[in-house]
């Protein structure tokens, strides 16, 4: 039952989607080389990680993460993909945790009144420019997978510096508010030796 009120409710919203779209383009992320990582991106095999390292980070996480997910399965595919992704792009698993836990408090079916959708909140346009579907932004994979690569993208575009990347991937630029929101998260909750 509860699934299929997420269903109904991302269906409205999806509908919703296509009246807003015009007004809820995150005008920054329409970067044309951000497209062609996305699309290399989506298209790259699985995660190799280190299983040992997998692991230390399953224990570490999973306690965290289960006062926010309840379902165990959904728990550790974010972990895993998180871990994994992360690692891929050379990102910081914890910073992806604390920009999810800030962007839809890990809630996949999460959609912004600017009509960003699943725990990493991507914008609408992307899967009609990558010719996915919109549903596919609450699949785990896909959303973390693009989150991830969003936000690798625009550290390496502000060479490092995580205050101005995390402004650009949440459409901020120029203000702190979102930047020390995530940042705050990162140290109390999702800091990892």
């Amino acid at each position: 039952m509860r699934r299929l009120k997420h269903l109904v409710r991302f269906g409205l919203a999806a509908a919703l989607l296509g009246l807003l779209s015009p007004l809820a383009q995150a005008q920054g992320q329409r970067d044309p080389e951000l497209k062609g990582l996305l699309e290399r991106a989506l298209h790259e095999s699985g995660c190799f990680a280190d299983k040992f390292e997998q692991q230390v980070w399953f224990v570490a996480m999973q306690p965290r993460l289960a006062k926010l997910v309840k379902n165990q399965t959904e728990r550790e595919d974010i972990l895993n993909h998180v871990n994994c992704e992360a690692k891929r792009l050379g990102l910081p698993p914890a910073l992806v945790m604390a920009v999810i836990d800030v962007e839809s408090r890990f809630d996949r079916w999460a959609v912004s009144s600017a009509g960003a959708v699943g725990l990493m909140q991507i914008m609408p346009f992307w899967p009609r420019q990558l010719g996915m579907k919109n549903e596919q932004l609450v699949h785990i994979p896909q959303n973390i997978r693009m989150g991830c690569t969003i936000l690798k993208f625009y550290l390496d575009r502000e060479k490092g510096d995580y205050t101005k990347a995390l402004a650009r991937y949440n459409g901020s630029v120029g203000r702190r508010n979102y930047a020390d929101l995530v940042l705050a998260r990162l140290a109390d909750r999702w800091q990892f030796q």
